[in-house]
């Protein structure tokens, strides 16, 4: 029997990550801390034991797939539902469909993809049928569901985060695709390990992008008698990427984190640009550079610009709206900011300090004046006693000591002469002083 090419197969024009969908947990990639063995989810998936619950991720993680995998371990008649294509008269019909069937004893598991796109009313429709038993709610969805999930819904359901796969997880994948008969088993590919991993790197944890990724590679590569030859170059031209992607230990993604870090700290935009660009082009998370950004405001910025902590946020909050490639501006608008800023490590060095002396003197107790007398019994054991409230002084600062007894007069905090916490510096010099001459 001759053998069919990667073109005259019949399965080939559907698309790759369709036909390697997982059907089973055995075949499921990544998630482990939900699904590896004696996990909670696991146990009740594999005892029939679900109850309503929010997969929240971000996409390609997989969490169609796990609620599709539920659909036919269940006992329960399984509805796949759309929040982008229904509105309340849908609801409505599904859910009086759902009640019948529980008035039959029979279990209803819904399944609400893009949960996060309903508005309230069409979340609260399901609020009564979740509350009786008519349905078991699963939703998916890629936003945070303290934000985008009511309140007395979210009550209701367990919420299962899922994380983005691992690099190792989606090469895994990507050789399972080659091998598998679902994908290219039937043809000879060759690819390196090298390149694998690229794909990987570019999908940033989305299974769903590797894996029609690699399909544009093979369906773009070299083809000679026998098999199909995926290049460098070809898979560059596939993903619009020159050749930065990072190596597969990751070594090349910190230095570069850590050559912006650098740049920036010392004042060089220019620099600082260039490997943002860097980062960028090579297919980094841009939420993942705008919170090193958030963390660089103010560990290198600090007091002596608050602002610049405003501006990292922004940037990050810019990214999660837009992303890219159009939000790059947004970040290097924050890098070049942060950049320019003046530099203050008071708040990093000071809490590294504090940190020392909270490992050493963990147990160390709370001054009595600093604690609240909730009960009779504690105010009998003189708790506030002593307390001085600021406001009720002129100056608006009491004089009774904050810290421990055996900390008393330890400095955390020193600010420098950097932009605006020269201000800060004097101010807290003047009340230090003020304190001081109290005793």
């Amino acid at each position: 029997m001759e053998q069919l090419s990667l073109f005259d197969a019949p399965i080939a024009s559907t698309p790759l990550a369709s036909r390697l969908r997982p059907e089973s947990l055995a075949d499921f990639a990544g998630q482990k801390h939900l699904l590896g063995e004696g996990k909670l989810l696991r146990h009740l998936i594999d005892h029939d034991q679900i109850s309503s619950m929010i997969f929240w991720g971000p996409p390609g993680v997989g969490k169609t797939t796990l609620a599709n995998i539920i659909a036919k371990r269940t006992h329960a008649s399984f509805i796949n539902f759309s929040a982008v294509t229904s509105g309340i008269k849908e609801i409505k019909e599904v859910m009086a469909q759902a009640e019948n069937g529980r008035i039959m004893g029979l279990k209803t598991v819904l399944f609400v993809d893009e949960i996060h796109r309903f508005n309230k009313a069409q979340q609260d429709a399901f609020l009564p049928y979740v509350e009786k038993g008519s349905i078991i709610l699963i939703g998916a969805t890629t936003e945070n569901p303290s934000f985008e999930i009511n309140a007395a819904l979210l009550s209701r359901c367990k919420v299962f985060v899922l994380q983005a796969l691992s690099a190792d997880d989606l090469v895994c994948l990507l050789k399972n695709a080659i091998h598998s008969p679902k994908g290219y088993g039937n043809t000879r590919i060759e690819i390196t390990e090298e390149l694998l991993y690229a794909i990987a790197a570019f999908a940033n944890g989305d299974a769903r992008t590797a894996l029609n990724t690699l399909e544009m590679a093979i369906t773009n590569g070299n083809i000679s008698p026998g098999q199909i030859t995926v290049t460098k170059e070809g898979l560059e031209q596939c993903i619009s990427k020159k050749s930065l992607l990072y190596d597969k230990n990751g070594e090349e993604h910190y230095n570069l984190i850590s050559a912006l870090h650098k740049s920036m700290r010392n004042t060089d935009p220019d620099a600082a640009m260039y490997w943002l660009s860097r980062m960028l082009e090579a297919g980094e998370d841009p939420l993942y550079v705008a919170r090193r950004l958030i963390r660089f405001a103010s560990e290198d910025v600090g007091m002596a610009d608050s602002q610049a902590l405003t501006v990292a946020v922004n940037a990050y909050q810019a990214c999660h709206f837009i992303g890219m490639p159009e939000c790059n501006v947004n970040l290097a608008h924050a890098v070049v900011y942060l950049s320019m800023a003046p530099k203050s490590n008071a708040l990093y060095a000071g809490y590294e300090e504090c940190k020392l002396d909270a490992g050493r003197m963990i147990a160390e107790p709370v001054p009595l004046h600093l604690r609240n007398a909730v009960t009779q019994l504690m105010g009998n054991l003189h708790y506030g006693e002593g307390y001085q409230y600021a406001h009720d002084t002129e100056e608006k600062v009491a004089k009774m000591p904050c810290l421990p007894d055996s900390l008393k007069g330890r400095r955390y905090y020193r600010p420098t002469d950097q932009g605006m916490e020269a201000a800060a510096k004097e101010k807290l010099e003047q009340i230090r002083r003020w304190k001081a001459d109290a005793d």
